[in-house]
């Protein structure tokens, strides 16, 4: 592949078009290629031919996975959340609570279409990637030449490719010569030079020249094509999905054990399992977990808000709490590590030359228009070092580009009523103009070589006279520079607990010496993690767990390695800018497109940067951290009082006799406290320096302790109000005690689980605070309204019930929670970051 470099073709170049899907036709001689696909490229495929392998192969073109929309809105309406719902629902009919019934089924709907609006957003990335192919190409058929649709195209067709063109499917170049943009394919910026015999992806786009060429592979056997079907695989595991599932699993079954205690007590004292109907009623309400969805919407919504402020635009609301959790970030190199652009890294004078001139001479030799990336960093490195301020002035007189026949650019300037002839390009092209000996050229060449394996590009500078001999004059050396961030911000998430590995298509020497300059040490080849792929899972860990990152990456690489960390238990990021890091951004939890990525990228990614750096992840993470924060107080400050209102009204029912509560006022109660809690999504939390967990046992231990303690205190202060307050003889009385009491501890219990220590130490936002202040005074003037079973109990009695609850959770609850945290793994690991 010529250029104006010396540098070596790396292993595995030809696989970004079809690795394994066709090695024989894309590697053997063109006349063999062709024999093999029975077609004359004078001919090109009979009608009747194109029939056969359209049976044969199918159209041009991916086919599509689609979803029944109906099945998939209904499927929303099955699962142990929605069963729950559903059980109050017919409940509530059989019970005759009308209103409660239309407003949970209400509940109900609502819930089903946020979940479902979600889902249907993920198609918008495979739709992007078919637009691309839906395009027409110019094939000869019956020894004509035609305009077809790409769809329509077969292995066998002969194409004709000209400038401006997209690549209908992939094909091998049969004549002429290409410079192909393969920048949505790969993400690199630079163009490739294609000649006859190379391969051509589909979805490239021919920038300039024009040849005749055979399609090998059409549709899903494509890159392109077998990029969608990796796409439509791609499935990330949505953890907090499985988080909402617990968390529901683990209401029910306290509801579930309550029940089943009351109804063994009640049968044993001969109440009819009929009146239970009720208490079960009750008991559903005080469970449900009215908000939850809602929450953690409200949640990641104003956590993206304020990403959006800081150039971070999340796609898929999960995504910024699953930064919290992420542990292990894979960036691919070009793009995203490096630069994505060359510039010059070093030069070697020859001759008596300064650096100024050698560089001022191949700056000369390049020319702006062109945007070729070579031209563009000799120009900006003499800029740079304002080598042309100053003297007397250049007039350009000619310029010769880049072209594959002389290997070189050269151009004649006029300086000083001098003219003088520029050159610039391939070592051996340049060293033999200049009339070196053999053995020099021998010499330079080896320079150029030892340089490329370590990912530097080297090209020759001449200079002279118009029309004289030109003299070699200094080698100079490029590459594609880390970006000026990428240093600090490997370091900065390494010391956020997050892992950070390199992948790239690079050979090994290549990409270990790029690495090292960001600090990423251990870099191996992906083929020894593709190798242990059928060895044991520890096997697997171990290479994965102590390596920063791989070589030789195919593009379908990249997902196999996001695959195989999540195998290791992983939540893992990926960022990426092409085409071909589509698939990985979609399956990793959080899949962070670059601001210079292809559209296909950002609609695979949950995230997407708008500006360029990639210091906003670390925004990401801590944002994520915080909306965890927020998330697990819900969590533990829903379970605690769940028990507290399950266990409270099971265990006065088994005592009493008497519905403590009525199932509207639990309704009222669950609505009040749960919206209320939406206003943690605006909390200001201290978020941890270490990657988060979901695996929160301790803590739900520590808020099952918490809930019997309240249980405790509650009955309690039934047991001392009872009769100073005339509950036994008032149900009315006893429903608005009942009501007042449970809302007061949920409104302190919000403020002291909101803080891992005591609750003083940091204050709550001022929406949250707002809130819990509003939820209770409307919970002290409910009870005036007239609402059916609710009575005013005296301000005597409600500043005691008031005066109890803060007193209960801000003093004894809250002690007793900071003691048993510090005793916990979350207590020790919270000192350490202090």
């Amino acid at each position: 592949m010529p250029s104006q470099t010396d540098r070596p073709v790396p292993k595995h170049a030809p696989s970004i078009v079809s690795p394994g899907a066709s090695p024989e036709i894309a590697s053997a001689a063109i006349e063999e290629a062709l024999l093999r696909l029975g077609v004359n490229p004078e001919l090109g495929l009979s009608g009747d031919e194109v029939e056969r392998r359209l049976k044969e192969h199918g159209y041009n073109e991916v086919p599509e996975h689609k979803r029944n929309p109906i099945l998939a809105f209904l499927k929303k309406f099955w699962g142990l959340s929605a069963w729950m719902l559903e059980l109050i629902i017919v409940l509530s009919a059989v019970l005759h609570k009308y209103a409660d019934l239309v407003v949970v089924s209400g509940l109900l709907v609502v819930n089903a279409v946020l979940s479902f609006a979600q889902e249907r957003r993920a198609t918008g990335v495979l739709e992007a990637l078919r637009r691309r192919l839906q395009v027409s190409g110019r094939v000869r058929r019956d020894s004509s030449w035609r305009l077809i649709p790409a769809r329509e195209l077969v292995p066998g067709d002969i194409v004709r490719l000209r400038t401006g063109d997209i690549i209908p499917a992939d094909v091998r170049l049969l004549s002429g010569s290409l410079r192909v943009d393969q920048s949505a394919l790969t993400g690199e910026s630079r163009d490739v030079d294609k000649e006859r015999g190379d391969v051509l992806s589909s979805g490239s786009v021919v920038r300039r020249g024009e040849g005749n060429g055979v399609v090998m592979l059409t549709g899903a056997a494509t890159y392109f094509g077998r990029t969608t079907e990796l796409v439509q695989r791609a499935r990330p595991t949505l953890h907090i999905e499985a988080v909402v599932a617990k968390v529901v699993r683990w209401l029910f079954v306290i509801v579930g054990v309550l029940l089943t205690v009351v109804a063994v007590l009640s049968t044993l004292r001969g109440v009819p399992l009929v009146e239970m109907l009720p208490l079960l009623l009750v008991l559903l309400m005080s469970a449900v977990p009215v908000a939850l969805p809602v929450m953690f919407t409200v949640g990641m919504a104003v956590g993206a808000a304020e990403l959006s402020r800081h150039g971070v635009l999340v796609t898929r609301l999960s995504a910024a709490e699953d930064a919290a959790t992420m542990d292990v970030l894979c960036v691919d190199k070009t793009g995203t590590i490096t630069m994505n652009r060359l510039a010059v890294t070093g030069v070697m004078v020859l001759a008596g030359a300064t650096e100024s001139e050698v560089l001022q001479a191949g700056a000369l030799a390049s020319q702006e228009a062109n945007q070729d990336p070579i031209d563009l960093a000799f120009l900006a490195a003499a800029h740079e070092r304002r080598l042309f301020d100053g003297g007397d002035p250049v007039v350009p007189i000619s310029f010769k580009p880049f072209d594959a026949a002389n290997r070189r650019t050269e151009a004649v300037v006029e300086r000083g009523g001098q003219r003088h002839r520029t050159m610039k390009g391939a070592v051996g092209t340049i060293a033999e103009l200049c009339g070196l000996s053999a053995a020099e050229t021998a010499e330079l060449e080896l320079c150029a070589t030892e340089s490329a394996a370590k990912g530097y590009r080297t090209l020759a500078v001449a200079r002279g006279l118009e029309a004289g001999p030109v003299e070699l004059i200094g080698l100079v050396m490029l590459n594609d520079p880390p970006r000026p961030d990428a240093k600090a911000l490997i370091a900065t998430l390494r010391d956020l607990g997050i892992g950070v590995k390199m992948l790239t298509g690079d050979g090994l020497p290549v990409a270990r010496e790029i690495a090292q300059t960001v600090g990423l040490a251990n870099i191996q080849h992906v083929a020894d993690l593709k190798a242990r792929q059928a060895a044991d899972g520890e096997a697997r860990s171990e290479l994965l767990s102590g390596v920063d990152g791989f070589a030789e990456v195919y593009p379908e690489d990249k997902y196999i390695v996001v695959k195989n960390l999540q195998a290791a238990g992983h939540v893992v990021g990926m960022t990426g800018d092409g085409v071909n890091d589509a698939p990985a951004l979609r399956q990793a939890e959080v899949g962070i497109a670059v601001a210079s990525a292809t559209d296909v990228a950002k609609g695979a990614a949950s995230v997407v940067l708008t500006e360029l750096g990639l210091s906003e992840i670390v925004t990401l993470v801590e944002q994520g951290r915080t909306i965890y924060q927020r998330i697990l107080t819900w969590i533990l400050n829903k379970i605690s009082r769940t028990i507290l209102k399950a266990a409270f009204v099971a265990i006065a029912f088994v005592v009493t006799g008497k519905f403590v509560i009525s199932a509207f006022a639990m309704l009222l109660l669950v609505f009040m406290t749960d919206f209320a809690k939406i206003a943690l999504a605006t909390d200001d939390v201290r978020w941890s320096r270490k990657p988060e967990t979901w695996n929160i046992g301790g803590f739900i231990l520590i808020s099952a302790v918490l809930g019997v303690a309240m249980v405790a205190e509650t009955l309690l202060l039934l047991t001392l109000c009872w009769s100073p307050f005339g509950l036994g003889t008032n149900d009315h009385a006893l429903h608005t005690f009942s009501f007042q009491t449970l809302l007061y501890f949920a409104v302190f219990s919000i403020v002291s689980a909101r803080e891992r220590r005591w609750f003083w130490t940091t204050k709550p936002s001022n929406l949250l605070a707002a809130a819990l202040v509003l939820d209770i005074l409307a919970g002290t003037l409910v009870p005036f309204a007239g609402l059916p079973g609710l009575t005013p109990l005296s301000p005597t009695h409600t500043v005691a019930v008031f005066g109890y609850a803060m007193l209960a959770c801000l003093v004894v609850n809250d002690a007793l929670k900071v003691t048993m945290i510090r005793a916990s793994a979350w207590g020790r690991r919270d000192r350490v970051e202090e």
